[in-house]
């Protein structure tokens, strides 16, 4: 919604509020105009969404319809692979990259879910958020859950478990949409899957809203009538720091001639703004989620120590006559039953694979959380928002692992194809040794908050040994089974 206020100044006027000239825009003008773009074509932006809903929602439906492919099809002959590939291979990965590099305008431009949810709400009840919605706890409970659901019914491999899953997610935003608020995106920020996972990633961001204090209290002054801005994701725009929350729409741009899109370095939010925002479900989601359930999703189809398990546990149940788990007649929208592939689940399949995911994700959260508490006793007293705060500094390498997880399939996809990976490797070795440095230099400027000289060389000792624990988690699953 545009806000009533005098014409907007050319591109030239914005990049000298900025601090450059007419002839020689600073980046930072850019981006102020960019923001101011992303607000004057609304309307454009809403017909982008509503595209990106139609094909969203063709690729979905339309596969679940068909029958399987066969050993034959390819991604370039056959809609379900393509699909397949469409969503897993390329949607889901960059959709997290761009979290990284331009923060959460996926959400606020492109989002199917966000915009059909919007749209609900704009016709829907409009009773107010409930309190068990606000719990701070939902986007790690969703997250795992999610996840751990997706493996029991190969989300991945199959149109119906797509359909069923990312299909579920869509119908419930529309009705949260249509009975919560009036317009908002109650969905986006309380309840979606994936809310937590952008909320981390976009901290990383080179860019957010910026907001000056100084402009907001002059602008109260001024005789023009200011119209609230519709903030779909309901966020506190006055005294908004960070960029986790804001859906990067633009509708705010220009408010009160104090809020503008705007660069910033990318340890920003991380160093600073978490020392008080980070919270104990973001950690969780950190490290018993991004790197802990998460890992074990991606590793259990590969790893000899989950095909150890389940047969020991087959072996047990059999020398006890004790047969029903060994049954494979469940649901596919249960566990994974498509039998004309060969590809059926018995119910010690799904608790083998549920025992082996939380298993994966104790140990993992569990010893990072443990080299984190030291690292923190280390750089000074004992204060657990600083434990918090110090397991921001794992933001980066939580989100390169989940990228490497999910690529994992687009590598598959395309070596199918004929399409040489030689280089997959050494690629994922690159992503992995950049995300290192990155976490470890955050880790650094954060203990360098409570702490200097040897006793700050000392606590980053821990640190590297979490760091560590994270790469081992990966070697086995790249390189060493």
């Amino acid at each position: 919604m545009k806000s009533a206020r005098p014409p907007l100044p050319h591109s030239a006027d914005v990049a000298a509020r900025a601090g450059g000239s007419c002839r020689q825009p600073t980046a930072q003008g850019f981006m102020a105009a960019v923001g101011l773009w992303l607000r004057d074509h609304a309307g454009l932006l809403r017909a982008l969404q509503w595209g990106v809903v139609l094909v969203y929602a063709a690729l979905l439906i339309v596969p679940a319809c068909l029958d399987l492919p066969g050993d034959t099809a390819r991604i370039w002959n056959n809609l379900t692979i393509f699909a397949q590939f469409v969503f897993w291979g390329i949607w889901w990965p960059f959709v997290l990259l761009s979290m990284v590099l331009f923060g959460r305008l996926w959400c606020g431009v492109l989002c199917p879910e966000g915009a059909l949810s919007e749209w609900a709400a704009k016709k829907g009840l409009g009773r107010p958020i409930p309190r068990w919605m606000r719990w701070g706890g939902w986007p790690f409970v969703a997250f795992a859950l999610t996840t751990i659901y997706g493996q029991l019914v190969s989300v991945y491999q199959y149109p119906k478990a797509a359909l069923l899953v990312l299909g579920g997610s869509t119908v419930a935003a529309v009705i949260v949409g249509f009975i919560y608020t009036r317009g908002k995106r109650a969905w986006c920020r309380h309840l979606c899957p994936v809310n937590g996972v952008f909320g981390l990633l976009s901290k990383l961001a080179p860019m957010h809203y910026r907001v000056d204090e100084a402009a907001w209290k002059a602008s109260q002054d001024k005789t023009f009538p200011i119209q609230t801005v519709d903030c779909a994701p309901l966020q506190p725009l006055r005294h908004m720091q960070g960029g986790s929350g804001c859906h990067m729409c633009g509708r705010c741009s220009g408010h009160r001639d104090a809020i503008e899109l705007s660069l910033r370095s990318p340890t920003e939010e991380v160093v600073k703004v978490a020392a008080k925002e980070a919270d104990g479900w973001q950690t969780a989601l950190i490290v018993y989620g991004l790197l802990g359930v998460a890992m074990g999703a991606f590793h259990w189809t590969m790893s000899p120590w989950f095909v150890a398990m389940k047969q020991a546990a087959a072996e047990w149940l059999v020398d006890r006559d004790i047969l029903w788990p060994l049954d494979t007649e469940a649901p596919w929208w249960l566990l994974t039953h498509y039998p004309q592939h060969n590809d059926v689940f018995s119910w010690l399949d799904g608790a083998a694979l549920i025992s082996y995911v939380l298993a994966t994700a104790l140990a993992l959260g569990s010893g990072l959380l443990l080299c984190l508490a030291a690292g923190v006793r280390i750089a000074g007293p004992w204060r657990l928002q600083r434990l918090h705060h110090l397991a921001q500094g794992l933001i980066p390498l939580a989100g390169c692992g989940v990228f490497l997880g999910l690529s994992a399939l687009t590598v598959t996809l395309l070596k199918a194809e004929g399409v040489p990976m030689f280089w997959a490797n050494d690629a994922r070795l690159a992503l992995l040794a950049g995300a290192n440095l990155w976490s470890l230099w955050l880790g650094r400027a954060i203990l360098a908050r409570w702490c200097s000289g040897w006793r700050q060389a000392l606590a980053l000792i821990p640190l590297l040994a979490a760091l560590a624990l994270v790469d081992a988690a990966w070697g086995f699953m790249f390189w060493w089974w």
